[in-house]
């Protein structure tokens, strides 16, 4: 499904003109916020190849995928202050609650206790529970200024990476998916992991 997905995007990249090109990557970027399926880092990446093939340009792409990275995440905050208690509730007719698994929402609320905004930062370098932790800072209500700021310096940080790799490999940027792939199992793996010895240390304490 995601292939498919992806050969279509690029089927639809090539038939556009230079400004719609930014256009498709800004919805990518912003989408990809609000519905976690969409392989939105791997279609950055492949921005990057345009840029190396003087398509688009590297600065412009970074400036508009993080834009829209950080309009995106804000969305998502926005629904988590609005709708915090349906949220908690599992609520399924909030048609997004459908693509994101809120299994994970204590975990992160949890985080969010720990380390406050320092989990903004990092969010977008915590694949597949981005669009918890930006529910779940609407419903912590953390500082709307300072969340945007965290939020943008990790948009471009892993925004630039993703396009400095599709630079560098060229053709072979669908290769970052299998990378990125295997980057995602060890931070969840390093999380689970994490988790485990708080608990153990906190029974120990007991």
């Amino acid at each position: 499904m995601a292939e498919q997905f992806i050969q279509e995007f690029v089927e639809l990249v090539n038939s556009l003109p230079p400004l719609s090109i930014y256009l498709v990557f800004f919805l990518v970027a912003y989408f990809e916020n609000i519905i976690p399926p969409i392989p939105g880092d791997v279609l950055v990446a492949f921005g990057g190849y345009l840029a190396a093939e003087s398509v688009i340009g590297f600065v412009t792409l970074l400036i508009v995928t993080t834009i829209a990275s950080v309009i995106g995440f804000m969305s998502m905050y926005w629904i988590g202050s609005r709708w915090g208690t349906q949220i908690k509730n599992g609520n399924k007719r909030i048609f997004l609650l459908r693509f994101i698994p809120i299994e994970y929402l204590e975990k992160t609320r949890s985080w969010m206790q720990n380390w406050g905004l320092g989990v903004v930062l990092a969010n977008r370098f915590l694949p597949g529970t981005r669009s918890v932790i930006s529910l779940t800072a609407g419903l912590s209500h953390t500082r709307i200024l300072a969340t945007v700021i965290c939020s943008t310096i990790s948009s471009i940080l892993w925004n630039g990476i993703l396009l400095g790799l599709g630079w560098i490999v060229h053709e072979n940027w669908r290769q970052i998916g299998k990378y990125l792939s295997v980057y995602g199992q060890i931070i969840l793996a390093a999380l689970a992991l994490f988790v485990l010895i708080r608990i153990g240390i906190y029974l120990y304490r007991e």
